[in-house]
C-alpha cells in the first residue's frame, strides 16, 4: 500500500534529513516510525503526503508514484489520508461540529453525507456530547479527539498520526492511543510517529526506528530500543 524507495533528503546546503530509507507498509497495518526529535520522522510523513519532495528515490502509495502527480490532482490525492497533529489545528471559531463537518465541506460532500458522517466520527470519538462546543471550551484530551474525527470522517485509507500525544497526560495518551488502535481495527491504516517509549513498548506493533535520518530497526511487535 505505502512504499518507501531508496528515498534521501537532503536540505540545502548539506543537511541530510533522511537517508536510503526503503520500507513497506501494508493495508490495515498499524506502524509506529520511532526516533528522537530531528531523526526524520516528520519529514517521512511530509514526503509522503507530497508537501515536499525527495532528493531521491521515489513513494508509492497504492502503486501511484506520489511524486508524480500533478499539482492540480494533489486535492484529491490527499483525500485519501487523513492528519492528526499534535497542537490539533483546530479552527477556534468553529464547534466541534463545525471543525468536522469543515473537511467535508471542503471536498464539496453533499448536506446528506455531512449529516450523516459528522455524527458518525463524535460516535466513534466519544464526543456527540460535546458537538457544539468550541475548542477553548474542550479539555486537552477532546481536543485531540475532535481532531481524530476530523481526520477519519472523510474515510481516508490512512491515517498519519505525528506526535499526536505530546501535549497530553498520561491517562489522555493512553486514550488517544486506543482511539487510534479502534479505528485501525475498523480497517484504517495507522502511521503513528512519537519518541514515547511507553507507547512503543505497549503496543506491541511493528515499529520501524529512525536514527539520523536512517532506518536502524524494522521489527514486528517491536519495542522502544534507542
Amino acid at each position: 500500500m505505502v512504499k518507501f524507495q531508496s528515498i534521501t533528503k537532503i536540505y540545502e546546503p548539506d543537511t541530510v534529513a533522511l537517508e536510503n530509507v526503503s520500507f513497506e507498509i501494508n493495508k490495515k497495518e498499524f506502524v509506529s516510525i520511532a526516533g528522537r526529535s530531528g531523526a526524520g520522522k516528520t519529514t517521512l510523513l511530509k514526503l509522503l503526503l507530497a508537501e515536499e519532495k525527495p532528493t531521491k528515490g521515489r513513494i508509492f502509495l497504492n502503486d501511484q508514484d506520489v511524486h508524480k502527480i500533478k499539482k492540480a490532482n494533489l486535492p484529491n490525492f490527499r483525500r485519501k489520508i487523513g492528519v492528526v497533529f499534535q497542537d490539533y489545528k483546530l479552527l477556534p471559531s468553529k464547534t466541534t461540529y463545525e471543525n468536522i463537518a469543515y473537511v467535508l465541506e471542503v471536498i464539496e460532500a453533499t448536506d446528506e453525507e455531512i449529516s450523516q458522517r459528522v455524527p458518525e466520527a463524535l460516535e466513534i470519538v466519544d464526543l456527540t456530547d460535546r458537538a457544539y462546543n468550541f475548542p477553548a471550551e474542550l479539555s486537552q484530551g477532546e481536543r485531540q479527539r475532535s481532531a481524530i474525527a476530523r481526520a477519519l470522517v472523510h474515510r481516508p485509507d490512512i491515517i498519519l498520526a505525528d506526535e499526536p500525544t505530546g501535549n497530553l497526560d498520561p491517562y489522555n495518551t493512553s486514550e488517544i492511543i486506543r482511539l487510534l488502535l479502534k479505528i485501525n481495527e475498523l480497517g484504517t491504516t495507522i502511521i503513528l510517529t512519537t519518541h514515547n517509549k511507553e507507547i512503543i513498548n505497549s503496543l506491541r506493533k511493528r515499529v520501524i526506528t529512525l536514527e539520523k535520518g536512517k532506518v536502524i530497526r524494522d521489527k514486528e511487535k517491536g519495542r522502544f530500543i534507542l
